[in-house]
């Protein structure tokens, strides 16, 4: 994919003794899941597109420990961390993007305290103030009037209080927002959170991306538009559980941006 792209890795830019104006941490999810991988391709357009320079770590990437942490395992956690902060120190990083909430979470709140400070952004915020500074616009018109409800990822809002950035993007999208009963600082959880994602749920009456995919079928909103890889999956599974994968889509805040300018 980094081919196929022309991305280039934070070795060849030292190599080179030059650096990028932000480091796009692309997270596990972007790097292997599937589905993801589309999130990562179209931001990757999107950055290409407004002319940012721009690179990844590539192999030297690991994982942020955001899993390990949720489950406990503090050590794995400041192992995996540690790690990730003598790279990016070690070229002298600063600022950090990333379409992941839990990577840009754990990256903004909880490295400082191990030795790793830096400016992290989430890619909606960072999409939006691209489109502010006009270096990239939204001209295109295919989301013009469809209904879009817009999901709040916990690590995203609740955790980090942004809330307007994904909607002032969906508004630029000429596209009619449809909130959910549960939004904003009353959001409720996709049910990946807390390294939930990675096990079996309890026993219980229904599960939890069933009853948030039930409040986003009752807006009526051909699209549900998510901000994080794990949201966007366990949404697309709820959609699958109630048949309405031919009627409604889940897509990633980049993708809908990408989409709308053919990127």
């Amino acid at each position: 994919m980094a081919e196929a792209l022309k991305i280039p890795t934070m070795a060849e830019y030292a190599a080179e003794g030059k650096q990028p104006e932000v480091l796009f941490w692309v997270g596990c999810a972007g790097s292997f899941d599937d589905r993801a991988k589309k999130i990562t391709k179209a931001f990757v357009r999107i950055l290409t597109r407004a002319g940012v320079d721009f690179a990844v770590l590539g192999t030297e990437e690991s994982c942020t420990g955001d899993p390990a942490k949720r489950a406990g395992n503090e050590f794995l956690f400041q192992m995996q961390a540690v790690t990730n902060i003598e790279v990016l120190n070690g070229y002298g990083i600063t600022r950090i993007v990333t379409a992941c909430p839990h990577c840009f979470n754990t990256l903004k709140n909880e490295y400082p305290g191990l030795g790793g400070t830096y400016q992290v952004m989430h890619h909606t915020k960072f999409i939006n103030e691209l489109l502010k500074e006009g270096r990239l616009r939204l001209e295109g018109g295919k989301f013009k009037g469809k209904r879009i409800t817009y999901h709040d990822p916990c690590y995203l809002g609740r955790a980090n209080n942004i809330y307007e950035a994904p909607r002032e993007l969906i508004e630029k999208l000429d596209a009619e927002l449809r909130e959910m009963k549960n939004c904003k600082q009353r959001g409720l959880c996709c049910g990946a959170g807390g390294a939930q994602m990675f096990k079996e749920p309890e026993k219980g009456e229904k599960d939890v991306n069933m009853a948030r995919t039930e409040q986003a079928l009752e807006t009526e909103a051909g699209i549900i538009a998510a901000a994080c890889p794990f949201c966007n999956t366990m949404l697309t599974d709820g959609v699958k559980g109630k048949e309405k994968e031919g009627q409604v889509a889940v897509m990633d805040i980049a993708e809908l941006i990408a989409q709308a300018e053919d990127l």
